[in-house]
């Protein structure tokens, strides 16, 4: 039987054309507690005909946790060559694979990349089968702005180039998230602070959803501070949500009086296009504002 058979109460599915390709699910597991693995993961996992995955050891421990005893097969950054065509040639061949990362959505600082391209050149369906994701999860607990973000993986390792770094996001109108290595997280904290300024916040989360979960927001002085004392939060995984510079920020009420304006004169189109030459403001953020000015008329 197919995974698209087995899959039939798939609405995706279902609505598809039958083809002779495999299918390559892109499949999001937990982050850390087991329990946010989701049905659907589950029964795709099951269905498969092989599990590509970045490390074969890792997953067959939440693969026993769910009784799922499909085939594994390392995929990764130093296979990715020789494994690649294989893994193509059993897609054009009728199989269909799971990808699957150690821990979250594939592809978001993970491998698979090479994959899912080259999958999309040779006409395999590429089907996601979202879940957790450290840096939304992070970014949706952080009390920071998510109406626009930036996420940009981890920071460089090496003290020049994370400095040079920092100083060009340090202007950034977006909130920024980031990885960072519990080895380097005090470095990296000091380097912040130096460049982006004592009073810039940001969300610290560690070890989310595990045992020892730590989601902190505060000024970067303390969060530096707090973590130069503690080693304990020295360890584990841990983003990094970046406020965007509040000082080049707008101020709502000059955004509204520009706005006012224009739209007497213009049409909401033109009016916002000039509003954004004017404030450096995001073309979203000025149409959104507009918008919602023209409806209270």
């Amino acid at each position: 039987m197919s995974i698209q058979n087995k899959q039939s109460k798939d609405q995706s599915s279902r609505n598809m054309p039958e083809s002779a390709t495999g299918i390559l699910y892109v499949v999001a597991t937990p982050i850390g507690n087991l329990a946010d693995i989701t049905s659907r993961a589950i029964e795709v996992l099951t269905s498969v005909d092989v599990i590509a995955a970045e490390d074969t050891r890792h997953s067959q421990r939440l693969l026993s946790a769910c009784s799922i005893d499909t085939r594994l097969v390392a995929y990764h950054e130093h296979n990715e060559d020789s494994m690649t065509p294989r893994l193509l040639d059993m897609l054009q061949g009728g199989d269909s694979i799971a990808l699957v990362s150690d821990a979250g959505t594939p592809l978001i600082s993970d491998p698979g990349y090479r994959l899912v391209s080259e999958a999309h050149d040779k006409g395999v369906r590429v089907v996601p089968v979202p879940g957790a994701s450290a840096a939304l999860a992070a970014l949706s607990a952080s009390g920071l702005a998510t109406d626009r973000f930036l996420f940009d993986g981890f920071m460089p390792a090496k003290p020049v180039a994370r400095q040079r770094y920092l100083e060009s996001i340090k202007d950034q109108q977006a909130t920024v998230v980031v990885y960072e290595s519990c080895h380097r997280i005090e470095a990296a904290l000091s380097d912040m602070v130096k460049i982006l300024g004592n009073e810039r916040r940001i969300c610290f989360a560690r070890e989310m959803t595990k045992t020892f979960e730590t989601i902190r927001r505060d000024t970067l002085a303390n969060i530096h501070h707090w973590v130069s004392s503690d080693e304990n939060q020295r360890k584990g995984e841990i983003v990094l949500v970046i406020e965007a510079d509040r000082n080049r920020q707008t101020d709502d009420v000059e955004l509204d009086r520009v706005l006012k304006v224009l739209l007497v004169e213009l049409p909401v189109k033109q009016a916002v296009s000039l509003a954004v030459k004017l404030t450096g403001e995001h073309k979203n953020t000025i149409y959104k504002r507009a918008i919602e000015i023209k409806d209270h008329e």
